[in-house]
């Protein structure tokens, strides 16, 4: 299977995901509204996120794939179970503890940690407190959900690990339909939501690890040991806890400044929720398949594949991104209404929130870029690097986030966080660069300018749209609004596609023999 096609695998599972996403967040919008019980579910479900971006997606993953992967490669699929099943035994303990220790110290880890501008206000205080506990064992089934997804990722099975986050949305889209359909009060439609988060976890791991036996690999539960394969994924872990989850420390802090400000976390939920769509679809499809594949390029010793790997996911990332960041920057209003404005949440909500996208929107390339070249580090075992910069961007975020929120509130959040994926992504390309790990190819370097100058076509062509259509764009038929709003879309990505084809920033010769299987592209 060709690099594209397995990020199209992965995309088209995460696409289904985060279009389930927006249904939820239209409906915890229309249900809840911008309010103290949507600021106190986010706040909760931000807690044990983090930890599973942290811990499970980000430390364990880049450190578990590539050894995982050397151990299918050198010893086959017994020395590969033999590995995952001590890493299990481990893992399982170590979640349990820490799970149990979690929920006994939340009044004071939600007073200190993940909201401390709650503590103004009992009733959304106690709230958080009371979801947190009900959502944080989801934390230990997604750890165990992102063991089975490596395992499945490092066989090259990518689409079943892509696809089961997508349970988690229709769990919760179940939950707020009952909720809508009983008129429960919003704080029993919060607390009913916290329990489906946790049901999602089980519903995950059962199809997981069913899938995983499909494929042969079925695992028994061992006694805790601490073997050598262990020690050497711990060691790695260490620099990786730091490192995997940067965008989530940066948003956690975010989120710690915004509980200073009423609605505030709500509002950067609904905003970062549609920045996440080409975020996700392309950062996640680029982010699972490239470790594994340049893992074992480099562990074969074949340098030339592994440096079309990385050329690849830098024109694939750049090409979806750059013109996704300038559409959401000059429309991003136009989409929030379409899909949040309606029930509880307000045209003043609307503008509010679009504020927001615009700022995160901006560090869009960057988000996905880290996911290019992190890799790049994480295939030779070399989780430190990235851990030192991932510090200096977290400082860069907490100094910005604290210098411009007196003036522009939530919006400097976003605006922040964006800027500390731009330094994080400079220090890694730079570093890259330095060493002779990648250099991108002239080719690719050519291609990366067309499609600048594509997205700034597109760009044009948005702007000039909305200028003539005010009154389309704020018609008070939803279907209207929705209509030519997906004809501007339609309209700018033409614009962008024919530019990137005419210019030649997309080869379509190229294209279509990547997409046949089993034909290789010619090296760079």
């Amino acid at each position: 299977m060709s690099l594209i096609k397995k990020f199209a695998s992965v995309g088209s599972a995460t696409m289904a995901s985060r279009i389930l996403g927006f249904a939820r967040e239209a409906l915890i919008a229309a249900a809840l509204g911008v309010g103290p019980v949507t600021d106190a579910f986010y706040a909760a479900f931000r807690f044990p996120n983090l930890f599973r971006r942290l811990f499970a997606e980000g430390a364990f993953n880049t450190a578990f794939i590539p050894l995982f992967s050397k151990e299918l490669e050198a010893g086959g699929v017994d020395a590969a179970r033999r590995f995952g099943e001590d890493v299990l035994a481990v893992l399982m303990t170590a979640l349990l503890a820490l799970s149990a220790l979690a929920m006994i110290a939340m009044p004071v880890l939600v007073a200190t940690i993940i909201a401390p501008g709650f503590s103004d206000s009992p009733e959304k205080f106690d709230l958080t407190v009371v979801m947190t506990r009900i959502m944080f064992p989801y934390l230990f089934c997604m750890s165990l959900v992102a063991m089975f997804s490596g395992i499945l990722n490092a066989m090259r099975r990518y689409f079943l690990a892509a696809l089961v986050p997508t349970l988690l949305n229709v769990v919760l889209i179940g939950v707020l339909l009952a909720a809508l359909h009983l008129r429960l009060d919003p704080r029993e439609t919060g607390v009913w939501l916290a329990w489906g988060v946790f049901v999602s976890g089980l519903a995950q791991l059962f199809f997981l690890i069913r899938g995983a036996g499909r494929e042969g690999f079925s695992m028994r539960i061992r006694r805790p040991r601490l073997t050598p394969g262990v020690r050497r994924l711990l060691i790695l872990m260490g620099p990786a806890l730091v490192t995997g989850g940067i965008m989530q420390i940066n948003l956690l802090v975010g989120q710690i400044i915004a509980s200073t400000q009423d609605n505030a976390i709500g509002l950067l939920n609904f905003a970062d929720r549609i920045n996440q769509l080409p975020l996700g679809v392309i950062g996640i499809a680029v982010g699972v398949v490239l470790l594994p594949e340049l893992s074992r390029a480099l562990k074969a010793g074949d340098f030339v594949d592994a440096q079309h790997l990385q050329n690849r996911s830098l024109e694939f990332a750049l090409g979806l991104t750059l013109p996704a960041a300038v559409g959401l920057m000059i429309m991003p209003a136009p989409i929030v209404a379409i899909l949040y404005e309606r029930g509880q949440f307000t045209a003043q909500d609307t503008a509010l929130t679009a504020a927001a996208l615009a700022a995160f929107a901006s560090g869009l390339p960057a988000y996905v870029l880290t996911k290019v070249f992190q890799p790049g580090f994480f295939a030779r075992e070399d989780m430190k690097t990235p851990m030192w910069f991932s510090l200096v961007t977290v400082i860069v975020n907490i100094a910005a986030s604290l210098a411009l929120f007196p003036l522009y509130g939530h919006v400097a959040i976003a605006g922040a966080t964006a800027l500390s994926a731009w330094v994080n992504v400079l220090l890694l390309a730079s570093t890259l660069w330095r060493r002779g790990d990648f250099r991108p190819s002239a080719l690719t370097l050519r291609r990366i300018l067309f499609m600048l100058l594509a997205s700034m076509v597109m760009g044009l062509v948005v702007w000039a749209l909305l200028s003539v259509s005010a009154g389309l764009v704020a018609h008070p038929l939803l279907v209207v609004r929705i209509l030519w709003v997906m004809a501007i879309i339609a309209l700018a990505a033409g614009a962008y596609f024919a530019t990137v084809l005419i210019t030649g920033a997309v080869d379509r010769r190229e294209l279509t023999r990547s997409m046949r299987r089993g034909k290789k592209p010619a090296a760079d």
